[in-house]
């Protein structure tokens, strides 16, 4: 299949072709963006088409390759960039509180999409992130399941519970919900599959030599293609679903939260993204910049200059950054999916499959705040934003930082201090189950400052940490006591109980 859409560009393909001659003659080197000019989508769609990729997908992924080339005439001017203006970032504490009735009726006009798509593949698990055990029993889905049924059981209302997944979690997902029948609906639906492309010749990977990890799944921003094309987002409609809330499935710090609903409802904004203090865990999170027209802008460091990518990560030009808890008015974002009206900024995400460069074309949920005239973003407590990406993340949320009711993450009040530790566990950790081995019971790490464990250190039952804790072994073993206590300690190789 071939698009019209994109039959203006051969032109301009040749021109490209030309400077490439003139470019190999100088010996100068080609950059990326010149040879993605070079490459026709034409010779994309028809290996696309051999794949077995359906017109829909080929037909998305080349409207997702049209925008890309358009983005490479119009760079990201660094120096130019703001933060965006006071008045549109609110702060929670500022928001109304909402009556037990205005909540019910509020609850009624809600969905809930958790963003199903990761695998747990960076902690050494198979399947789905979201089934990842997190606390007395529980997986990742267990919590969010229970979060959506209490709220239906204690309003009476019926929030129903909707899953994005990749084709990387779509079939055990399928399975794993089969044990929620009878406690709470849940109804899926599966984001597009795209083709990695080679980033030699930017054509697509021989599926038939790399198998399942020639194609990739492109990003949360296509959820709102996604969303329409399965009909999901019409079914909503359908059943008097007027507002939607957007989390990912492994942050378990996403919640429902009637103020912010409520906000929106009242102040008719068509969408909100959440948006928190960045702190030395955060240096790579999306942030937002104001742009051309004074709308907010979504920037992921994707997107930034090599050269600036240090500056990116700092405090000092941007203070916050995005959750990734959106919530978007379905009736908007059904006006501007009719009028094909909805453009996200595409990220060139760069990776490698089996040691060769390849390029994936993706877009994020996020960088649709600059198509909804109005869109507002909410500060909010760092508690709402709690992602599991690592075994370092799992310590925290299984730790006594954090209880949870109604599989609601609330941080424990008994900690004292503002923000949370920091925790850095070295590679012998990283998998769930060398996790598990090396710290057979969580330590009390109430007044705990800083964690840093690197080499082969095995922690005893019922310990205590406090302030700034490091522990390092190179050889050897490092077996911490039973309950023992560490304070304000460097500890290298073997120790004696009288050390601590």
């Amino acid at each position: 299949m071939e698009l019209t859409s994109l039959g203006s560009n051969i032109a301009f393909f040749s021109r490209s072709f030309q400077t490439e001659q003139e470019n190999s003659f100088t010996r100068t080197p080609i950059r990326l963006s010149e040879l993605l000019t070079m490459t026709t989508f034409k010779q994309i769609s028809q290996i696309m088409s051999e794949q077995s990729s359906t017109p829909n997908q080929i037909e998305l992924f080349g409207e997702l390759y049209q925008r890309h080339l358009e983005q490479l005439n119009d760079p990201i001017e660094w120096n130019q960039l703001t933060s965006p203006p006071a008045e549109s970032i609110l702060n929670y504490d500022k928001l109304d509180s909402v009556s037990a009735d205005e909540t019910r009726s509020l609850l009624s006009e809600l969905a809930v999409c958790r963003l199903n798509g990761g695998l747990g593949t960076s902690m050494g698990c198979v399947g789905p992130k979201s089934a990842i055990e997190v606390k007395n029993g529980q997986s990742i889905l267990d919590l969010i399941v229970s979060q959506i049924q209490s709220l239906n059981t204690k309003y009476g209302v019926n929030v129903p519970l909707v899953l994005m997944n990749s084709f990387n979690t779509d079939t055990d997902t399928e399975k794993i919900i089969k044990k929620y029948n009878g406690r709470l609906p849940i109804t899926t639906f599966l984001q597009n599959q795209f083709p990695r492309l080679r980033k030699d010749s930017l054509l697509p990977l021989s599926a038939e030599k790399y198998g399942v990890q020639s194609f990739y799944p492109p990003g949360h921003g296509d959820f709102y293609q996604s969303i329409a094309k399965t009909g999901i987002l019409d079914r909503l409609l359908e059943q008097g679903k007027k507002y939607l809330f957007i989390a990912n499935a492994d942050n378990l710090g996403a919640s429902v939260d009637v103020k912010i609903l409520n906000l929106m409802k009242q102040k008719a904004i068509p969408f909100i993204m959440e948006v928190t203090p960045k702190t030395r865990a955060d240096v790579k999170g999306g942030t937002l910049i104001k742009s051309d027209n004074h709308s907010l802008r979504l920037l992921e460091i994707a997107q930034v200059p090599r050269e600036y990518q240090e500056t990116f990560k700092s405090v000092k030009k941007f203070k916050i950054f995005n959750t990734n808890n959106i919530w978007i008015d379905l009736f908007e974002l059904k006006k501007k999916l009719e009028n094909n009206a909805l453009h996200l900024d595409v990220i060139v995400n760069q990776k490698t499959v089996n040691h060769l460069p390849v390029i994936q074309l993706e877009t994020a949920l996020g960088s649709g705040i600059n198509n909804f005239e109005g869109s507002m973003a909410v500060q909010v407590p760092r508690i709402r934003f709690v992602p599991i990406k690592k075994t370092d993340d799992l310590l925290l949320v299984q730790s006594n930082l954090f209880l949870f009711k109604d599989g609601i993450l609330m941080k424990n009040p008994d900690r004292q201090f503002e923000g949370l530790p920091l925790i850095r566990l070295g590679e012998n950790f990283q998998s769930v189950e060398d996790y598990q081995q090396r710290i057979p019971s969580i330590p009390d790490i109430l007044e705990l400052d800083l964690l840093t464990v690197v080499g082969n250190v095995y922690f005893g039952d019922n310990m205590t940490l406090r302030g700034n804790v490091i522990l390092v072994c190179e050889s050897g073993g490092l077996h911490l006591p039973d309950q023992s206590l560490i304070e304000n300690k460097v500890m290298t190789g073997q120790i004696k109980l009288g050390e601590l």
